[in-house]
């Protein structure tokens, strides 16, 4: 299990450095910040604050559904991707899973929070190669489902930005059904390649699960929210698991703005595409091995990765250490992709330790 990226407050505290001082490489979060579009409507917004939010959130349902071509009744809007692992692994009670690894630890641990009886005998984990750069092997991961009721699959991957095709996603989606397994395929970051979503498969696969995220693309951590992609024979159950009121009215509203938004979206793929390509080549130009990465953050290894994270921070620099990732050690940094201005500072401050 691991804690998180962006814990900017505890690091504050712990190395004296004001938090507007601090630049955060640990958390992967659009370098472009909340949109001028989603700035006005909260603004615009502020007077409905007096009310309760809408308990399902369906004017942001509606328009997912539009955007995805499926029905509003098989989506379930949550306060980010994270409420609603813990909701399906509540809702579902799985008695024997598979986890890859390295992976998000919110997986392991709400299973461990929900079932932790059953969380150390019988969830195991399904190891990446780590000599291919953590791929996965569909064939694999199909192989170790067997006897499984659940697994989890991110894609991207986090921390390793590890990217499976579409077609590849949804052979293992076809052989949980076969099993009668249910496959949570987390696409929190699908948004950098969205044409690898699976989500309009869920509607064809009574065991395929969708979770996706608007805090990463659209910068929408702080306010928190997510949604999840169901089928209808399962929508209802996890529905009465579910805790009244978790996505406030602001971020229903910022929802329905940001996913309207394309000229954002195309300023965030032209900003990324670039930005990947000036840090690629800094890494290659310092020796550092990266793994290539279909999303906005990279997996480093190094054997100076302890002393890059203790010099960074030294100077207001937070990177994720990733030596407590099950299935990784203490030579694994991962690094957001950010605004030039960031990005240059960075590679400036590695070649000084390298």
């Amino acid at each position: 299990m691991t804690g998180h990226g962006g814990n900017i407050y505890r690091f504050s505290e712990e190395y004296g450095i004001p938090e507007r001082r601090i630049i955060d490489f640990s958390s992967s979060i659009n370098p472009l910040g909340i949109s001028k579009a989603i700035s006005r409507e909260l603004q615009g917004s502020l007077k409905c604050l007096y009310g309760y939010p809408d308990i399902d959130a369906m004017k942001l349902k509606r328009r997912l559904s539009e955007l995805h071509d499926i029905v509003p009744e098989s989506i379930i809007c949550g306060n980010g991707s994270t409420e609603l692992i813990y909701l399906v692994v509540r809702a579902l009670r799985p008695k024997k899973g598979l986890i890859p690894a390295p992976t998000f630890s919110e997986y392991e641990k709400a299973v461990i929070i929900s079932h932790p009886r059953v969380a150390k005998s019988h969830f195991k984990y399904f190891m990446m190669d780590k000599t291919n750069n953590f791929e996965i092997s569909p064939g694999g991961f199909v192989r170790a489902l067997k006897g499984c009721d659940m697994a989890f699959l991110c894609n991207p991957n986090n921390p390793t930005g590890r990217l499976l095709e579409k077609d590849e996603v949804i052979k293992i989606a076809d052989s949980a059904k076969a099993l009668k397994c249910y496959l949570i395929v987390d696409e929190a970051f699908i948004d950098f390649c969205p044409e690898e979503s699976v989500i309009k498969e869920v509607s064809k696969n009574p065991y395929l699960i969708v979770l996706r995220s608007l805090t990463k693309f659209y910068a929408l951590a702080g306010l928190r929210l997510g949604y999840a992609v169901f089928p209808l024979s399962l929508a209802k159950l996890i529905e009465d698991h579910k805790e009244p009121w978790t996505v406030n009215t602001l971020a229903q509203r910022a929802g329905i703005v940001a996913v309207n938004d394309r000229s954002f979206r195309n300023e965030t793929f032209r900003t990324i595409k670039k930005e990947k390509k000036f840090l690629e080549e800094g890494f290659e130009k310092l020796r550092i091995d990266y793994i290539p990465s279909a999303a906005n953050y990279y997996l480093i290894r190094t054997r100076k990765a302890t002393d890059i994270v203790s010099s960074l921070k030294n100077k207001g620099i937070l990177v994720r250490d990733c030596s407590n990732f099950y299935g990784l050690d203490n030579s694994y940094i991962r690094i957001a992709v950010k605004s030039r201005r960031h990005n240059a500072i960075l590679l400036k401050e590695l070649k000084g330790v390298i």
